[in-house]
């Protein structure tokens, strides 16, 4: 009669990724009790993810890849902490991360992974903001329009640079338009500085909370890493210099989101866009339908992919979203189901004012 398996003979726990997430999880959460917080908001996220590839002929539980960060089932939070003094907020700190589940479906096994996504320090000065953690390179669409719950992806989550990166940057706004700038590690996800870096410009056009626009034009170069989420693909840093356009319209109940960029990527001669175009189906925008066509040329590959999402608002913390997406390559007809759930965690608060007493 074979032994009864427990959950950890079958579920592995990435120690690694473990070690190289809590070194600077510590590191920021030292910086950020180096101030009196006069306001801070914690926030409990969650999500599940499952869906079907035709690809493989069998169930999946995530939206990319498994080995990708972004979508699959996990728990987490998000925290923000602000500083102040007699001239206002100067500060603010914030930390992201999450316990994901890697369900690999060829492999069969489980793998539990703890993710940082989000940590930086942002700093207010006479002149721009200044942060130093993880956080988002000064280059294209994802520079300023977070993504990571959604299942659409931009250009930097398909693999085309890199959606939070660690190292340092500033970004000031104008009356006009907005400035940033970034120097990066060029490694994405973990740490890692194997003689490899990223820097980056953005300059735009447009107010986006005013002008309901905003025209990008973004500059990068450096020598980067090929990971996927914590994975390192290829252990030698390769050329990046890249030039990129971005346009966000909205304009009623309509979005036009578009992302272009063409250079070297990965020592590769490299072209990709896409374009999203959303539909809020009423004024509360509980219902929205997004279509996403997806082209890309990196060396000798060419592919394209064409994606359609409906989400919809089911509760004030719970969003459920269904996404189709078509892989050209891969000939591969994927579908998706996701529940995001995301609220605030109103007992920090009470917590505080009791430590207070």
């Amino acid at each position: 009669m074979g032994r009864k398996r427990n959950f950890s003979s079958f579920c592995h726990f990435n120690m690694w990724i473990f070690q190289y997430s809590i070194i600077p999880l510590f590191l920021f959460l030292f910086l950020a009790q180096m101030a009196q917080a006069t306001d801070h908001l914690l926030y409990f996220e969650a999500q599940g993810i499952a869906g079907y590839s035709s690809e493989i002929n069998k169930a999946i539980f995530y939206s990319q890849n498994p080995d990708a960060e972004m979508q699959k089932p996990s728990v987490g939070f998000d925290y923000i902490k602000r500083f102040s003094g007699g001239s206002g907020d100067w500060g603010t700190f914030a930390l992201q991360g999450r316990m994901a589940l890697i369900v690999n479906s060829e492999r069969h096994s489980l793998t539990l992974e703890p993710q940082i996504y989000s940590a930086y320090f942002k700093v207010k000065t006479p002149g721009p903001y200044v942060w130093i953690g993880h956080n988002r390179p000064a280059f294209g669409l994802s520079s300023y329009f977070d993504s990571h719950g959604l299942l659409l992806r931009t250009l930097a989550i398909q693999g085309f640079g890199y959606d939070r990166d660690w190292g340092a940057g500033l970004y000031k706004d104008f009356q006009w338009g907005d400035f940033s700038a970034s120097t990066t590690t060029g490694s994405g996800m973990p740490i890692r500085f194997k003689e490899s870096y990223m820097t980056a410009a953005r300059v735009s056009y447009g107010v986006l909370s005013r002008d309901n626009m905003n025209f990008g034009f973004s500059l990068g170069y450096g020598d980067t890493l090929d990971t996927m989420g914590y994975e390192l693909m290829d252990p030698d840093p390769k050329r990046m210099a890249l030039a990129g356009l971005d346009l966000t319209f909205l304009r009623n109940n309509f979005e036009h989101r578009f992302d272009f960029l063409a250079g070297k990527w990965l020592g590769e001669e490299t072209y990709a866009l896409f374009y999203r175009f959303g539909v809020n189906l009423d004024q509360e925008a509980r219902f929205k339908i997004e279509a996403q066509p997806t082209w890309w040329k990196f060396g000798e590959e060419e592919n394209y992919e064409l994606s359609l999402c409906f989400s919809v608002l089911a509760a004030s913390n719970l969003t459920i979203r269904l996404a189709y997406t078509y892989d050209h390559n891969a000939n591969d007809n994927r579908v998706v189901l996701q529940l995001y759930y995301y609220r605030p965690v109103s007992w920090l608060s009470k917590v505080d004012e009791w430590l207070k007493k």
